[in-house]
């Protein structure tokens, strides 16, 4: 060997060993406990090679928190804070015990290893023994014994079945154009998942922004994992009897939703790109006049100057704050998008006042970070320092300038052409400079957070954003949508799939591309996925720019009257969804809902064959299949069951093969269930009748539902400005109850029209005493015309049998006996 290259080996050989990186590169474990601090509600513990704290937050909630050296704690999701919990610790010389009246911590000394406990004793969790925690370089893994049949779900945007078990899955934000229904990653991260085995949940989230790694059975057959690519080992150990109570204490954690503005509960219609203004004002009035409810119309990219951000294009947009009054007058908000490139352009006003306040991203010598993305070479705000922030925030004032109402964060995971984001450029992270390999997964959520202050500052009303990327927490400021999906058949049910997974994790407000944003849906695909849509959150329908126009109208007369049905349903659903919205804000119980919250230990609901059924809220079963289907199995838990149009019962506990007609999306309502609704309108601008039609199905079991008003827009509510009153049924006491109203705002709703289902042996009421008699006929769900006008609809030919009573809803507590 040439002796210059021998040395050169020598030297390298020296560096590694002294650097202790050829140590590194073996397995760590945590080693046993060799001391031990005991606080009121934490231990504290050093380990052979490590140290651990194990911290009771609440009586159902237990982090604990590993590394061989720690730094500040700190954390962009976690905003719950540690509450005074009655915690018993104690220790013998083999092992510690954490105990509230919820759950039990068990940590054995030699080796450290933790399991958790019912308070009765029954194992809920445990590490896997032998392997329990370990570093590997800079990576750290806890291993989990997968206990006998063992299921997983949640983690958020994941694609696959419902039950994660047997497969494994990357987090780290990523541009996925177009993307496969198997592919992994995708945009954003939320490390949390709910494990099902031996009639026990529990919830762990892993709150570290490094890239993560689980393991639910891939590969092995001994543990499921959880692991980082650098950072601490830090997750919250949950458990519950319900998994929605386990939601509640994931987004007590990592907080709620704040209360959405009822425009973006309505229809939004999507485009790349809708342009110029005259096109937009076309759009809104070809709505208007086809009679199909809309709010919202978003803005793509081709709206700015050469995709500068903070510009309009001024050729196509003269006067977008003009545009932007006719769309008001017209019933209708606009959303533009938004991307974190700021063009590298002298001169420009954004890009001068971002190096005025040197908000920009740079390398490790200090020299900006330049990328190129639709505008060209481009410098990024860093979202993670507050001075980006504060900068990013006075910007939003543009838009408020504008009239704009929504904002709509895209690229932010953060996408760049090549995709390939050097490790080394620095991040400010709040005062503690870190790379890429940190902040890369948290810069969508902060971007989002950025864009949401930003217009509760600037805008008028409640602001609407959406956001294509975003970790864990990214609830409490933006809506989420799936990007970039395809217009095919298995897209639509994977988009099911996603969204019932967000819902899981935390994230209430969520909608897919309707329709398909690569592609050309078929017709029957185009009809299934709108009729879907009126069941999404948030119903948008957009498409590419390459791709035939998606509007209702363009596919045929008969495709837009079954559209129309559809959208019309869910503008008469409004009173519910938004009541089920405001319950997203107090408990974090998503709007569109995995059968597997409430039935959370069938194994029917985790069988592939039913796994994209779903509810929404708490009153509807949403069963979507193929648009090519000619038939579909359908399973119904255990309960009662009514068909939503016609009104027929079905059993419980069964399976039924359905005929698919394209014209009608399989929807059943569960028994018990209480749904208020209105007279149909064209936009939230327009006020409904003065009559609420409530809908109660008859049931087995006691169930309520909190009805929730308010001025829709403003933020009065957080005043006590907001109408709300619980809707009870006892079918024990025969009673239906409207309990006293709270709050000092008016009901929009003069009448109450009490319409009752499944109550065929009943002929009166009585009304806090008085009898009533009960009137007969039927109720048409699709169709809303058809209710007073029986050609209103060429497809409106079921309706389902009702007795139904009328009465005034200015008045105190409602008790109705039957």
């Amino acid at each position: 060997m040439n002796k210059k290259y021998l040395g050169l080996a020598l030297f390298v050989s020296l560096f590694l060993f002294k650097t202790g990186y050829c140590q590194q590169s073996t397995v760590v474990n945590v080693g046993n406990i060799t001391d031990v601090k005991i606080d009121q509600q934490k231990v504290t513990v050093k380990t052979t090679n490590a140290t651990a704290e194990i911290t009771v937050y609440t009586p159902s909630v237990i982090r604990v928190r590993m590394d061989r050296q720690f730094k500040a704690d700190f954390s962009y999701a976690v905003v719950g804070k540690v509450l005074s919990t009655k915690t018993n610790i104690s220790q013998t010389e083999s092992e510690i015990v954490i105990a509230t009246d919820s759950v039990k911590a068990v940590i054995q000394k030699k080796p450290f290893s933790i399991a958790f406990y019912t308070p009765e004793g029954i194992l809920i969790n445990e590490d896997e023994k032998g392997l329990t925690t370990t570093w590997v370089e800079q990576s750290v893994t806890t291993y989990k014994k997968m206990q006998e049949d063992e299921h997983f779900i949640g983690l958020g945007e994941k694609t696959g079945n419902l039950d994660r078990k047997g497969n494994g899955y990357t987090n780290w934000n990523s541009d996925v154009y177009g993307y496969s229904i198997s592919q992994d990653p995708l945009y954003s991260t939320i490390p949390f998942y709910v494990g099902i085995h031996h009639n026990l949940n529990y919830g762990i989230f892993l709150d570290n922004t490094y890239q993560t790694d689980f393991n639910f059975g891939a590969s092995n057959n001994r543990f499921s994992s959880f692991g980082a690519r650098g950072g601490e080992m830090n997750y919250y150990f949950i458990y519950h009897k319900k998994l929605a109570d386990i939601i509640a204490s994931y987004t007590w954690l990592t907080g709620h939703m704040p209360l959405p503005p009822e425009w973006a509960l309505g229809y939004q219609q999507n485009r790349y790109s809708y342009y110029p203004a005259d096109e937009v004002l076309r759009i809104a009035h070809t709505l208007r006049e086809k009679r199909i409810p809309a709010d919202g119309i978003t803005l793509d990219i081709h709206y700015m100057d050469k995709y500068q951000l903070f510009t309009w294009n001024k050729s196509r947009f003269p006067d977008p704050a003009g545009m932007n009054v006719e769309l008001n007058k017209l019933g209708f908000k606009t959303t533009v998008i938004v991307d974190p490139g700021i063009k590298v352009e002298k001169g420009a006003k954004a890009y001068e006042s971002g190096l005025k306040d040197d908000v920009y991203i740079k390398y490790t010598d200090g020299q900006y970070y330049t990328a190129q993305v639709w505008p060209g070479w481009c410098n990024f705000t860093d979202f993670t320092n507050p001075k980006g922030r504060e900068w990013w925030r006075k910007q939003v004032k543009f838009f408020a300038e504008s009239g704009v109402s929504g904002i709509w964060n895209d690229m932010n995971e953060f996408s760049t052409w090549g995709q390939k984001i050097p490790d080394n450029v620095l991040f400010n992270y709040d005062g503690t400079l870190t790379t890429n390999l940190q902040a890369h997964n948290v810069y969508g959520l902060q971007m989002a957070r950025s864009s949401y202050e930003g217009a509760l500052e600037q805008f008028k009303e409640r602001p609407f954003v959406l956001s294509r990327s975003g970790y864990a927490g990214l609830q409490r400021y933006s809506a989420l949508w799936t990007g970039d999906n395809r217009a095919e058949d298995d897209h639509m049910l994977q988009g099911v799939r996603l969204l019932n997974s967000l819902g899981i994790s935390g994230v209430a407000f969520t909608g897919m591309d309707i329709g398909g944003f690569t592609g050309n849906p078929s017709t029957p695909l185009y009809i299934r996925w709108m009729e879907l849509g009126a069941f999404i959150p948030y119903y948008r329908n957009h498409t590419a720019l390459n791709t035939k126009a998606a509007e209702p109208w363009t596919f045929g007369e008969d495709a837009l009257d079954i559209v129309r049905n559809y959208v019309s349903l869910r503008y008469e659903m409004l009173p519910y969804i938004y009541s089920t919205f405001y319950n997203a804000t107090q408990n974090g119980m998503p709007v569109m809902r995995s059968l597997a919250i409430d039935y959370t230990f069938d194994s029917k609901i985790l069988d592939a064959a039913y796994q994209n059924q779903f509810e929404f809220g708490d009153a509807f079963m949403v069963a979507p299949f193929e648009s090519n289907k000619d038939y579909g199995k359908v399973y119904f838990p255990k309960g009662e069951w009514y068909e939503l149009y016609s009104g027929a019962k079905e059993e419980g506990g069964t399976t039924k093969t359905i005929d698919l007609n394209i014209n009608k999306l399989p929807v059943y309502v569960k028994g018990g269930s209480i749904i208020p609704m209105q007279s149909l309108i064209q936009s939230t601008a327009e006020q409904p009748t003065d009559t609420l039609t409530v809908h109660v199905y008859n049931g087995s079991k006691a169930n309520s539902f909190v009805y929730y008003e308010d001025d829709g827009k403003s933020f009065n509510y957080q005043k006590g400005d907001f109408y709300k009153r619980s809707i009870s049924l006892n079918p024990q006491k025969q009673i239906i109850v409207f309990d006293d109203a709270e709050g000092s705002y008016k009901s929009h709703f003069k009448y109450i029209k009490v319409m009752l289902h499944g109550f065929e042996q009943i002929l009166a009421l009585k009304l806090n005493g008085s009898q009533l008699k009960l009137e007969q006929g039927t109720y048409a769900f699709l169709g809303a015309a058809a209710n007073t006008d029986p050609q209103g609809s060429a497809y409106q030919t079921e309706s389902s049998p009702v007795r139904f009573v009328t009465i005034d809803n200015e008045q105190g507590k409602i008790q109705l006996e039957y």
